[in-house]
């Protein structure tokens, strides 16, 4: 008699819904055990995956399950990094309202991820569109504009046409839009909200610097360049006509 066929999704099903019903990848409250994060970037609920997240996600999850079998109390997440432009324009071209494309787009995600049976705690999965999420990113932001660390000013920014949003330098690749190869990047003066990262810069530094021999160079030097600390003199000179000051910083106050 031939052998059956082995039907791997009813078995990889099954598995996923035992896993689910005993919350085997819940992280445990107040454990002895050592903890260990893992968070992956968060996926942009503009479409369905592709296997680029996959193999992000694949990477995440083999951390997570090695460091559970080395007796780590895991804690690994996941959520969708749905709020701005992208989604927005998304919704546009396929006409549809943004909250009902993105909310069926982070089902349609959801559903994948489970099916493939990614180590994640679900019990604690968030969602930036949601206001339950997005009012303490509210809270931070009036926090910092209390203590004068939130201010506005123009900057020229890297701009992609295609996807009409700004772009971090980290996504143009050789004057392009890392999502859409061929589309040059512009630069454009806008203005925006930014962050007085710089008062912090010692501290951050002295930081990274706990951080030598276990990470990459490259990313210890990309952070330090990022948070760019200089080290210079603020001159103040006055205007002939009103006699109002001008402050200027420069690394070479021999010059001026």
């Amino acid at each position: 008699m031939p052998e059956k066929p082995y039907d791997h999704n009813q078995i990889e099903l099954k598995w996923h819904k035992s896993w689910q019903n005993a919350d085997f990848y819940k992280a445990e409250e107040n454990s002895a055990k050592p903890k260990f994060y893992v968070l992956e970037m968060l996926p942009y609920p503009s479409g369905t995956l592709h296997i680029g997240h996959i193999r992000n996600y694949s990477i995440g999850d083999a951390l997570a399950r090695y460091k559970w079998m080395r007796g780590f109390n895991v804690l690994h997440p996941m959520g969708w990094d749905a709020f701005g432009l992208p989604a927005e324009n998304a919704a546009i071209q396929n006409n549809r309202p943004p909250r009902e494309w993105t909310l069926s787009n982070i089902a349609a995600m959801k559903k994948t991820h489970q099916r493939f049976g990614f180590s994640y705690d679900w019990d604690r999965e968030i969602s930036t569109c949601e206001p339950e999420y997005y009012r303490w990113n509210q809270w931070f932001f009036l926090k910092m504009l209390e203590r004068g660390l939130a201010y506005r000013k123009k900057a020229l920014l890297n701009w992609c046409p295609e996807c009409a949003t700004v772009l971090a330098n980290e996504q143009v690749v050789d004057g392009c839009c890392w999502r859409h190869e061929g589309t040059r990047v512009e630069q454009r003066a806008l203005e925006q909200w930014f962050l007085k990262i710089t008062d912090y810069a010692d501290q951050l530094l002295e930081d990274i610097a706990q951080l030598e021999g276990g990470w990459p160079e490259r990313v210890l030097v990309m952070q330090r360049n990022w948070i760019g600390r200089s080290e210079g003199t603020e001159a103040a000179f006055r205007l002939a006509e009103t006699g109002e000051p001008i402050r200027v910083f420069t690394t070479r106050v021999d010059t001026i």
